[in-house]
């Protein structure tokens, strides 16, 4: 395994460097167990408070929304951990097609190659600085209280948490872990969007190469022109394996996702209704707008990389299949057909991430919200 490869791959670096300094891949050491294990413990923590805080919907809705927050990171890097080396070839895989692509010496390719680059790394930057954004704001949220609260509920049994300095100690403790435990959630997030692209580009390419195959492919031989045609079948079987790996990698994760997302927004909606101090609004909002954020650049992605697997066909359509000998009219036809079968990234294997998929789970989740209010009100 070449870990400078993967570390060098732009597309992929931001986010496979950050796990591998917590040593999540790449390398095993220490690093690992200062991460995992203490936000793993303060979780199980965070479960234990939503027991004692039962019948208490406000407190219930908040602690439940950061139990479940953080159980999807350790979930996340847990996951990470126990298939690294699935994670390790599939990234390895990236950094060598990547440099075979960008080495290309079509031009249109190498712009698009550049751009989805950049759009894939801000996306990685930008993604981290709002994780430690709405970090900082969970951890100094307490302090503006009035009261002795923690950013984060936890019930120790038979301890009482607010008699200093134990207080103070937990308080520390906690703003300590929302470090890595924002780096154990949010770099998975831009995973999937960074290796979406990255199919992105493996399909816009070839869609390039069908569409301007004639144009190329003049003053050549039948010969040559099949071997041409040849090499884009199977950079267009590669790019399926692709998908079908990446989809391997995250649905489970995906299906967590959508499992919980629905629940907390429905219950983030419904604490807006009952909160009564502008600052709890401030962080309320703050909540629905990073996991909205969120889920929807994993619909996104996912339904871009759906929906441009299917315009393959209208490429091979429009190129310069008049011209060819029958062989490779048949093995055109093939890619047309093989077109119309999208390539999806699904949720448990079971419901394709698409857009309609996403303001399906909007829907439904304003109408539980809806139905809870009224049976509250």
């Amino acid at each position: 395994m070449s870990a400078e490869k993967i570390l060098a791959c732009p597309i992929i670096s931001i986010n496979a460097r950050v796990w591998r300094f917590w040593s999540f891949f790449l390398k095993h050491d220490y690093m690992r167990y200062i991460s995992i294990i203490p936000v793993t413990a303060m979780t199980v923590l965070m479960f234990t408070d939503l027991y004692r805080a039962w019948g208490n919907i406000g407190e219930v809705i908040i602690n439940g929304y950061f139990a479940v927050l953080y159980f999807n990171a350790v979930l996340r890097v847990l996951i990470i951990v126990r298939y690294h080396e699935e994670y390790e070839s599939f990234l390895e895989k990236i950094s060598d097609i990547y440099e075979e692509i960008n080495s290309m010496p079509d031009e249109r390719i190498k712009e698009m190659v550049q751009l989805f680059t950049k759009r894939a790394r801000m996306m990685s930057i930008s993604n981290l600085a709002l994780g430690a954004f709405i970090s900082a704001c969970f951890v100094v949220y307490p302090l503006f209280t009035g009261e002795r609260r923690l950013p984060y509920g936890m019930h120790i049994p038979g301890v009482n948490k607010f008699e200093s300095p134990l207080y103070e100690i937990l308080y520390v403790m906690q703003a300590v872990l929302t470090f890595p435990g924002c780096c154990m959630y949010i770099p998975f997030t831009s995973f999937f969007a960074s290796t979406s692209l990255f199919g992105l580009i493996q399909i816009k390419s070839l869609q390039h190469r069908l569409e301007n195959f004639k144009r190329h492919g003049s003053g050549k031989s039948n010969k040559e022109q099949r071997s041409q045609l040849e090499a884009i079948i199977s950079d267009h079987q590669r790019v399926i394996a692709y998908v079908g790996e990446l989809n391997g990698l995250v649905t489970y994760i995906c299906l967590v996702e959508f499992l919980s997302f629905g629940m907390m927004l429905c219950a983030l909606l419904f604490l807006l209704v009952i909160i009564d101090h502008y600052a709890q609004l401030v962080i309320v909002v703050s909540y629905i707008f990073m996991i909205i954020s969120q889920i929807f650049a994993f619909y996104w992605h996912a339904n871009e990389v759906r929906e441009e697997s299917m315009a393959i066909g209208e490429a091979a359509y429009s190129g310069a299949w008049i011209d060819m000998d029958q062989a490779s009219k048949k093995k055109l036809l093939l890619v047309i057909l093989r077109s119309q079968v999208p390539l999806e990234i699904s949720v448990g294997n079971v419901y394709p991430m698409t857009l309609e998929m996403f303001q399906s789970l909007l829907n439904a989740s304003y109408s539980y919200f809806t139905l809870l209010k009224r049976v509250y009100g």
